[in-house]
Formats: structure tokens, sequence, C-alpha cells
């Protein structure tokens, strides 16, 4: 079983807006701080934003900040990524992540990945 599952991906015109969804499962999600990375192939994972689980205090990669929004809604246990202004650099698989404890922009300190979803930003 998959813990988390993203939707939301897309083709986008550059300058337009995508909203990411992760859904999580199970016990995944209560107690987690979340996060969102993303691939490009012959790169390196990225981080891109994280959430806390406690006072829901938001970190962003300076790439992104002002762009997106990370949000988390606790009963519906899903954490959102709202992509504004979106540019061809953007274009990635997103994944979503699950943590707790660690360092918020380390990959390696996420437990639980979800499968990702495509986003592609044409100029």
């Amino acid at each position: 079983q998959v813990p988390l599952v993203e939707s939301g991906g897309g083709l986008v015109q550059a300058g337009g807006s995508l909203r990411l969804s992760c859904a999580a499962s199970g016990r995944t999600f209560s107690g987690y701080a979340m996060g969102w990375f993303r691939h490009t192939a012959g790169k390196e994972r990225e981080f891109v934003s994280s959430i806390s689980w406690s006072d829901g205090s938001t970190n962003y990669a300076d790439s992104v900040k002002g762009r997106f929004t990370i949000s988390r809604d606790n009963a519906k246990r899903t954490v959102y990524l709202q992509m504004n202004s979106l540019k061809p650099e953007d274009t990635a698989t997103y994944y979503c992540a699950a943590r707790i404890g660690g360092t918020y922009y380390y990959a390696s300190s996420y437990v639980y990945w979800g499968q990702g979803t495509q986003v592609t930003v044409s100029s």
C-alpha cells in the first residue's frame, strides 16, 4: 500500500498555475511534517517546500519563494502545493514526502514518499 498519493500535475503555459495535492492514508500524516521535492532527469532530487505538523510553519527553496505556497488540511489528511507564475524550469516530477524529525531540506529525512506527479511548463 502506497501511503502517499499525489495528483494535480499536468501541462501548463509559463505564467500559469497548478495546485498539487498529496493524500495520505492510514497513520501516515498525524504527527508527520510534510514536504515537496522535485526531480528532473540528470539532476538530484531538489527540495521545494515543507510544512510542519505542530504549528504549520513553512519553508521554501529560494527558487520558488513567493510563487509557491504549501498548506495542509489535517482533517482531510492532505497537503497542497499551490504553484503560481510557473516557469519552464519548474518542469519536473513532483513528489510529496513525510518525515518525523530530521532536516526539512534533506530527502533522506523523509520516510514515506509518493509516486510523483509530472508538471510540465511550456514556454
